[in-house]
């Protein structure tokens, strides 16, 4: 199937609107934040009202506010969505993410939707289904190889989402079931107890000990500056960035991080344009290390590496610094080269393994005196740094202006003299200024005037790109009369772009309906509601299994699905030691086991779609189904 992807869309997150003004004016395309209720991060809500401050601020520069509802809903939460989805359309909001497809089956306003990655889009055919049944967007499963990546591309028609950069979830999205099995908490409700990130015990199948105490299901971060260009050439038109519970300096530095980085491709690469207007400049040179990260993988795009776990700690222990060389009493000495500054956090691993922050007081060359002495350091220890504090003081102020380019013309009329501005996006506005015309007496200055004060765009949205005289001959002109005509221009070009903002649509189903690829639904569907049972017999699915929060207790099944295999980050894949015979015979997928506390989670391998199985069942406590999400409006729709 052939089709044109020229607009390329750099997504960033935003916990709250500040955040997602600050990452619209560091250079995000789009911004992806959660409503009152319904979104998969669920302490990060927002007001409709903050919602509306942000799709304003955004729409200024063309760039788009997508509201994620991607959680599954009760059949008593369903009337409550629409209802929220009604009023998000009124504010403007461009787009919603979601996963419950009951929402398709609702009386929704014509608001585009994009398929959250919690859909776990990982075939070319499940992207197929979604691509016929109305999405805009797709957000692809984070595991996807650049391969699949075009496949998918080459069998759909809408725009193709990948995240870029962020924590990884080590499963597939909408496919973990840890959390509520556990704690009652679900992921897929937006609640997830992230029990990935704790230590565990690995045990063979003799019950050998491989490791003992390690993060065994916690990854590095996804980090794909170095995979920008293939992914476009792949069929990925919007970049997203994870991150809508991490900090401002995070969205600051990853945001403007990447938008260097696509600018750069844009300008090498004229066939694709950026989805929204103006350009950005920094006081600040993005530094993405700097700020809250695991290390850095590209995890599975260029297929599968041997290193994508951070085993150590699921915290940021940040960069390398060096050496403990001498401990004294109040003190401490590292061996580097990197600069240290009064203010810095710095950690080390302790004797228990455990990672241990400080924040130094006074730096003396190798010299470093912390707020607290930490009783176990030793000489010969690693030390590093996660906090930057010259770093983050430029991140803490004003750290971005983004600017319309404007190419300005002024004239003379019959009575006086007029401006028109033109943007990139084509909108124009004219200022008409009625006044006695003067000769100017000195020519040279009279025109250096002129185009300073036409020049002065302050604090607008604007910056002058060419300015052009067209005149008889050089007149005086008060600076209030061009001063006035520059203001009337602006304000009416602006009010122009707000009124010109054409809000994207939705897409139309195909009909008939599509099939959907399988006509057998397991709990992994996460079917929920009487809606979504609808939508998949509409679309030719005849056995319909309930969602895992819909049952109060089940045999021991997979509660994580993940592409992250155990056995091959210990070199004991069968495919890789395929015929390798070793003191304990051939390597086969025999299971594993996670131990935590009194948990044990038995490790299956299916080595066919290269997969790993972290099985388990529901705590006998935990029987309750997880609870409807409060809301905060009350405003009915029709």
């Amino acid at each position: 199937m052939q089709k044109t992807r020229r607009h390329l869309e750099l997504l960033a997150p935003a916990k709250n609107a500040d955040f997602g003004i600050e990452a619209i004016n560091h250079g995000a395309d789009a911004v992806y934040i959660g409503g009152p209720a319904f979104g998969a991060r669920a302490k990060a809500p927002n007001t409709v009202a903050d919602i509306e401050r942000l799709v304003k601020h955004a729409h200024r520069y063309r760039a788009e506010v997508f509201v994620a509802l991607n959680t599954i809903f009760h059949d008593n939460e369903l009337e409550d969505a629409r209802e929220l989805v009604y009023q998000l359309y009124d504010i403007g909001t461009d787009a919603l993410i979601i996963q419950d497809m009951g929402l398709l089956e609702l009386d929704l306003p014509p608001i585009q939707l994009h398929a959250s990655t919690q859909t776990d889009i990982r075939t070319v055919e499940k992207a197929a289904f979604l691509d016929q049944v109305g999405f805009s967007q797709l957000v692809l499963a984070r595991e996807l190889d650049l391969n699949t990546v075009k496949k998918i591309a080459d069998a759909t028609s809408c725009n193709l989402e990948y995240f870029i950069h962020g924590a990884l979830c080590v499963a597939f999205s909408g496919q973990c079931y840890i959390s509520h099995a556990h704690t009652g908490r679900s992921a897929n409700r937006g609640e997830c107890s992230q029990e990935c990130r704790l230590p565990f015990t690995l045990e063979d199948q003799k019950g050998r000990i491989i490791g003992k105490d390690k993060h065994f299901l916690s990854m590095k971060d996804n980090d794909q500056s170095a995979n920008l260009r293939a992914l476009i050439e792949a069929g990925v038109s919007s970049f997203k960035i994870e991150g809508r519970y991490k900090d401002l300096s995070y969205v600051k530095n990853a945001t403007a991080h990447y938008r260097l980085l696509l600018d750069e491709i844009l300008e090498d690469m004229p066939e694709y344009v950026k989805s929204s207007s103006g350009n950005c400049t920094y006081t600040f040179t993005p530094q993405p290390e700097k700020t809250f990260n695991r290390s850095a993988t590209d995890y599975f795009a260029n297929g599968r590496q041997a290193d994508i776990g951070a085993f150590d700690t699921p915290k940021f222990s940040g960069e390398e610094l060096g050496k403990v060389s001498k401990v004294g009493t109040d003190y401490f000495e590292v061996e580097t080269n990197i600069e240290l500054h009064n203010g810095d956090g710095v950690c080390f691993f302790d004797v228990h393994k455990e990672l241990v922050g400080l924040r130094v007081n006074t730096v003396e060359g190798k010299r470093l005196y912390p707020n607290e002495m930490p009783e176990d350091m030793r000489r010969g220890m690693t030390v590093f740094r996660n906090r930057d504090h010259a770093f983050m003081r430029l991140l803490e102020k004003d750290s971005a202006q983004r600017k319309i380019p404007v190419d300005i013309t002024f004239y003379e009329t019959a009575d006086g003299f007029a401006l028109t501005v033109t943007d990139d996006d084509h909108f124009s506005a004219t200022a008409i200024c009625e006044t006695e015309k003067q000769a100017a007496q000195n020519v040279e200055k009279a025109e250096s005037n002129l185009r300073e004060n036409l020049n002065k765009l302050g604090s607008t949205d604007f910056t002058a790109r060419t300015i052009t005289l067209q005149i008889s001959q050089p007149w005086f002109i008060p600076a209030s009369v061009i001063n006035n005509l520059r203001r009337d221009a602006m304000v009416q070009l602006t009010e122009t772009r707000v009124m010109g903002y054409e809000r994207p649509v939705r897409r139309a189903a195909t009909e008939p309906p599509a099939l959907y690829p399988e006509d057998t639904l397991t709990y992994l569907a996460n079917v929920y509601n009487k809606k979504a049972r609808t939508f998949y017999q509409k679309h030719g699915v005849k056995l319909i299994a309930a969602a895992y929060e819909a049952n109060k207790e089940l045999d021991e099944v997979p509660l994580m699905i993940t592409k992250h295999c155990l056995r091959f980050s210990h070199g004991l894949c069968p495919k890789e030691a395929k015929g390798v015979i070793g003191v304990q015979g051939t390597v086969t997928a025999e299971p594993m086991t996670l131990i935590n506390g009194n948990d044990r989670f038995t490790l299956k391998f299916d080595c066919k779609p290269c997969e790993m199985h972290v099985m388990g069942k529901i705590r006998k406590p935990v029987l309750q189904l997880a609870q409807p999400q409060p809301l905060h409006f009350h405003t009915k729709r029709p």
